[in-house]
């Protein structure tokens, strides 16, 4: 199983923000494991969420991405390998914002908690080596997204 650390304030969401979190990282694990059929196991492996406001989020994605406006997640990875080669024990960080949660949830007409289930998905697969820059790359990842958050019964 995957271990998380979580930083930042969460007392904003009305849901417990870990126990999403810990459902998430085991069903993704769970269904990872099910894909690869692999022996290496995602276990002992640990990821940070670090939840930040817009600002901070700005500032990160201007710094290490060159893109001068805000996003939603951003996702770094300390290792270079993809979870079929086997994963460093500390996986990366995973940084959120917070503003883009509550923004996105009503832009996309779906509940906070969807919204949040999204994107803690989307920044796990990206740390075990999932990417969607090819179209074929991003069909995969996001099919894989949303078996995760079905089995989870968190949709649209």
């Amino acid at each position: 199983m995957i271990k998380c650390n979580i930083i930042g304030n969460t007392d904003i969401f009305d849901f417990s923000v870990k126990r999403l979190i810990k459902k998430i990282l085991k069903t993704t694990y769970q269904t990872i494991k099910k894909k690869t059929d692999n022996d290496k196991k995602l276990t002992k492996h640990i990821v940070s969420y670090i939840f930040v406001d817009l600002n901070e989020i700005h500032r990160i994605n201007k710094e290490y991405r060159q893109i001068d406006r805000p996003t939603d997640v951003i996702s770094f990875a300390y290792g270079d390998t993809d979870y079929l080669n086997g994963l460093p024990y500390e996986l990366g960080d995973i940084f959120i914002c917070i503003d883009k949660v509550f923004e996105q949830a009503n832009e996309y007409n779906h509940s906070i908690l969807r919204e949040c289930a999204f994107l803690i998905t989307h920044g796990i697969l990206h740390l075990i080596g999932y990417d969607h820059i090819e179209k074929e790359d991003e069909e995969v990842m996001f099919a894989l997204q949303n078996q995760i958050l079905k089995k989870l019964k968190i949709t649209r």
